[in-house]
């Protein structure tokens, strides 16, 4: 067997179903060795979309996705993807191929140096040095891409080693120098409980950490049982039921007020997987001033790094709140202790609810009251990605979920052109669901190629764009922050969406009438293959309640 054939049986025996990508000449051996296997290749139609498509396949199974490219551009064109995927901690194993052994350092065609290239956006990386060592390569990058925290694993492999013959690799693996930390510490579990038992303003604050541990029921199981309040980051929508009461809604930049001020009127924060981000912390030296830190994590270098844990436990979610909800039974904390914290929540959410009122002008589609009428018709039963903007914003705090693995978007890096070939990724792990991509103009031209992907892959895709001929999250804070200097935020509205899309072979409708509005979306998601609606919105709607960026994030404007 060739070197090829061994890495396509160790995805194989890895469990892998569907792979991502784009052949170029590096690549042919692998593309080959595809050929007659079991496993589906997706072929994509940019090496960004194969990324994001593996991205959005991990985050809809929780299984580790694969993204297969030539070398040269192939590889270069993978770096966002892979960048999205080591921020928001995505498990997935980027194969790239690599011009021959002998050849390598003589800027030889196609030639790069992806492994020097993506070394500070990788969780690790393996250089391929023989035909006997690709099986061996694979089998440890998705031992490290899955375990611990989880994130990208890169595997570059010489067309030679590819091409030439290979014995089977060894099954076990040997990482001397990886280890992961699951189980926490009894001591800090302890003290946690204490401060917990013991605090009369506490709040969760849970992150995608969370969705990663596979924690969500533990997680609610234990904020309902101690009666806490819960409010969830942008990556752990869905983490938390959005149809509890004890939701405050999604903290942050573009968050809900009763979760802004509940965090800064805290005494106690029980972060769960996350890992206090600028976006949510707003100006550091203002947020949770009066709080102290109970910060649960698998990856100790997250804790303290932002914001001072005075309580650090390192080790998986899950087996962290079970820990610590068998301690904080053992305290049996006095429930009358939270009233009057809840009547002070209680009152935020009756002025400022989670999902505050929304509605069209007349004339006008409004964005956030047509994200109401989307979910109005998912009812809760779709998966839906989403690209970066406005409408990621407005989408975060319209739909609801009361399940993980629901909502995908690109956080940490904030990537536009993520949301299409995200959920053509879900779409092929799960091909019955219904997969929703909510977009905007400007994201959506980024990736607009994949359209050709859904159509030929059969992956029926319904896109809901949201069109403000602009950039609308930079014309935003342009106008808020900038003196109303706008530039380079108009994207003008010469493009015809109905024609691009039919051109892909994709159906596709427009409306621009708040009252045509719930015909075309059930019209839509109705079609049996890929769909798009453009809904015209107005180029001046702001995405609000927000903070300043940098500021502080109990000060929350509109």
């Amino acid at each position: 067997m060739r070197g090829a054939d061994r890495l396509i049986e160790a995805l194989e025996r890895e469990g892998v179903e569907a792979v991502f990508g784009l052949p170029g000449g590096a690549s042919l051996p692998i593309h080959d060795a595809l050929h007659d296997a079991p496993i589906r290749h997706v072929l994509v139609r940019h090496e960004a979309g194969a990324g994001h498509a593996a991205e959005g396949y991990a985050k809809a199974t929780g299984r580790v996705g694969v993204a297969i490219v030539t070398s040269g551009p192939g590889a270069t064109n993978l770096v966002t993807p892979i960048c999205d995927a080591h921020m928001d901690s995505v498990p997935t194993v980027f194969i790239t191929a690599q011009v021959s052994s002998h050849l390598r350092g003589t800027n030889a065609f196609q030639e790069c140096d992806v492994l020097g290239m993506t070394l500070p956006i990788v969780k690790h990386s393996i250089g391929v040095e023989s035909a006997d060592h690709v099986a061996q390569a694979v089998h440890e990058a998705f031992h490290v891409a899955r375990t611990g925290r989880p994130g990208p694993v890169l595997v570059d492999v010489p067309a030679d080693a590819a091409k030439g013959p290979a014995r089977e690799g060894r099954a076990e693996l040997s990482l001397p120098g990886y280890r992961t930390r699951c189980v926490p510490h009894v001591g800090q579990l302890r003290k946690a409980a204490a401060a917990i038992a013991a605090a009369r303003r506490p709040v969760v604050y849970a992150g995608g950490g969370v969705v990663h541990a596979e924690a969500s029921d533990r997680l609610t199981e234990f904020a309902r049982h101690f009666e806490l309040p819960v409010t969830t980051t942008l990556m752990a929508l869905g983490a938390f039921p959005a149809s509890d009461r004890r939701w405050l809604g999604m903290l942050g930049m573009h968050g809900t007020r009763a979760a802004n001020w509940a965090m800064d009127e805290a005494d106690l924060v029980i972060a769960v997987g996350a890992r206090f981000d600028d976006r949510v912390t707003g100006e550091l030296q203002s947020f949770a001033r009066e709080a102290k830190v109970v910060h649960i994590d698998v990856d100790a270098t997250e804790i303290s790094k932002n914001v001072e844990a005075h309580i650090p436990v390192v080790g998986d979610a899950g087996q962290a709140l079970d820990g610590l909800a068998r301690e904080l039974d053992a305290l049996a904390p006095d429930p009358v202790r939270l009233i009057e914290w809840w009547a002070r929540i209680g009152g935020w959410l009756d002025a400022h609810p989670v999902r505050r009122a929304a509605g069209h002008d007349a004339g006008t589609i409004d964005p956030e009251a047509a994200l109401d009428a989307l979910d109005a018709a998912l009812r809760g039963d779709a998966i839906v990605a989403t690209d970066v903007g406005q409408h990621q914003m407005w989408a975060a705090n319209r739909l609801r979920f009361d399940r993980p693995r629901r909502w995908l978007t690109s956080g940490g890096l904030g990537t536009m052109g993520f949301g299409l070939p995200a959920a053509l990724g879900a779409q092929t792990a799960f091909p019955e669901e219904t997969v929703v991509c909510v977009t905007g103009d400007g994201s959506l031209v980024m990736n607009v190629q994949e359209l050709a992907t859904a159509v030929e892959e059969e992956l029926p895709v319904k896109v809901v764009l949201l069109d403000n001929a602009g950039l609308g999250m930079v014309r935003q804070q342009q106008d808020m922050f900038w003196d109303g200097r706008r530039a380079a935020s108009a994207l003008g509205g010469a493009l015809d969406w109905e024609l691009v899309s039919r051109g892909f072979g994709v159906a596709a409708r427009s409306v621009d009438e708040p009252g045509e509005l719930d015909d075309a979306l059930a019209e839509t998601l109705a079609e049996p293959g890929p769909a798009l609606l453009r809904v015209g919105i107005a180029p001046e709607a702001d995405c609000l309640p927000m903070f300043r960026p940098g500021g502080p994030a109990r000060e929350m404007i509109g």
